[in-house]
């Protein structure tokens, strides 16, 4: 229902601040920005009736090509979607003149939702966890690499992980630090990362939604700050078969909701961690197959997982072990929390919280727990633990064989997902590489 005492607000504010265009923005299938460009005059009639966008915008594949079967094409002639804005994400875009926004909501013109929307999917798996009389706390961080816009070479060579003079090597570091606050993007730490010209920049974590909303503005708003320098952030997850890859760590406490505590915490347990926490590391280990095609969505992500580069191999989780995939922050006070260390860099905010909810979720509800740690050393040299998939087809097949997750997440998100991702990897394996040419056209 449409708040029109709180939207007029909005609008005499960004008036006195000489706010004249709004974006309506739709976070697609891959984390990307769809919108559309509203001069603040017209704002409220679309606020109110819905904006038309192209419905199959959302399914879209990595490329923008129209992927049939994918339900929001042919099977509905190509109709348009209404976008909605959600009044709680008005915010003035620093990095865009005289501009502001709003993340959407969509709908079809009867008012069914798109229930492939990745916003719409996290809001269900959420709704679960409310019914649990639980909310989540949730920190993403990504690593991205920043590179020279028309060459794409690196800015600067070599590993110096934490050095001071790379920290805020070009001028658009200390930018994304200052300008992300006047976004609701609250920066915590920054610093160069461990490869040529990639960075990892963290803010402050956000309850439910909130978190995936800001993800999506971070990694949007970094690269629109980098195209402003003339140069290029990249989020993908292995650009350089040699250098390190970029992950997006997901970290989540939940609290309950009546008293605002952290349930994760346990004072009384050897290890500081509560029976709920380990029913959610259940859940995690037991549908990390099928969560690793929304966290890992691409063929080229799968390519970050090698020994001894702090990327999971294994199903596994320990106590701060950075090669297991479950990482568990049992610091013994309200901080305790769990980091899910498999995401890529370059997934969709929504879909790796929902994701990592998800599973949760079901393993709360399971009511198990996984077995203590075992191995001595890093978790990621023990032979005993079952492996992660090796690539994408794998982690989907997991997926659709997972009916408590795909239940979780909606039949139709599962659908139009499934059939996108392997409409790109067809195109890819229609591709001919240089690789090939270098390895057969001379020799046979």
């Amino acid at each position: 229902m449409f708040d029109e005492k709180k939207f007029n607000a909005i609008i005499e504010e960004w008036m006195a601040k000489g706010i004249e265009k709004v974006r309506f923005e739709l976070p697609d299938l891959h984390g990307g920005v769809r919108c559309k460009i509203v001069p603040l005059r017209n704002a409220r009639g679309y606020a109110q009736k819905g904006l038309n966008m192209y419905g199959g915008a959302l399914a879209l594949d990595s490329a923008s090509s129209v992927v049939p079967g994918s339900l929001y094409n042919e099977e509905k002639n190509y109709a348009d979607q209404k976008l909605f804005p959600d009044l709680d994400t008005a915010a003035v875009v620093p990095w865009a003149d005289k501009t502001a926004r709003f993340i959407c909501d969509t709908y079809w013109d009867d008012g069914t939702p798109l229930r492939a929307a990745p916003r719409y999917v996290l809001k269900k798996v959420l709704a679960e966890l409310d019914a649990l009389g639980l909310e989540a706390k949730v920190g993403l961080e990504f690593e991205f690499y920043l590179l020279d816009g028309k060459t794409r070479d690196f800015l600067f060579g070599g590993v110096h992980i934490f050095n001071p003079i790379r920290n805020t090597y070009v001028p658009v570091i200390d930018e994304i630090i200052s300008l992300m606050p006047e976004i609701g993007i609250d920066i915590i730490t920054a610093n160069c990362e461990y490869a040529p010209s990639q960075y990892e920049i963290n803010y402050k974590p956000e309850t439910g939604l909130k978190a995936a909303d800001a993800g999506f503005t971070f990694k949007n708003g970094v690269k629109a700050l980098a195209h402003r320098a003339g140069l290029l952030a990249t989020f993908m997850t292995k650009p350089y078969p040699d250098k390190a890859g970029c992950g997006a760590h997901i970290h989540v406490s939940l609290l309950d909701k009546r008293t605002g505590e952290n349930v994760f915490l346990d004072k009384s347990d050897p290890y500081g961690i509560s029976d709920l926490c380990r029913y959610f590391i259940y859940g995690q280990l037991e549908h990390a197959p099928a969560v690793m095609a929304l966290m890992v969505p691409t063929y080229n992500c799968y390519k970050r997982y090698k020994p001894h580069t702090f990327a999971p191999s294994n199903v596994s989780w320990g106590f701060e072990d950075r090669s297991a995939m479950i990482r568990v922050k049992n610091s013994f006070d309200e901080r305790t929390h769990i980091e899910n260390r498999l995401p890529s860099g370059i997934a969709n905010p929504y879909l790796i919280v929902a994701a990592c909810l998800a599973a949760g979720v079901l393993g709360i509800q399971s009511r198990k727990a996984p077995e203590m740690p075992h191995y001595s050393g890093p978790a990621e040299e023990c032979p005993d633990l079952p492996k992660l998939p090796r690539n994408l087809e794998t982690s989907l097949q997991a997926l659709e064989a997972d009916a408590p997750l795909c239940n979780l997440l909606g039949e139709e998100f599962v659908k139009v997902f499934t059939t996108v991702k392997r409409y790109e990897l067809q195109r890819l394996f229609n591709y001919v590489t240089d690789w090939e040419r270098n390895e057969y056209m001379e020799l046979y």
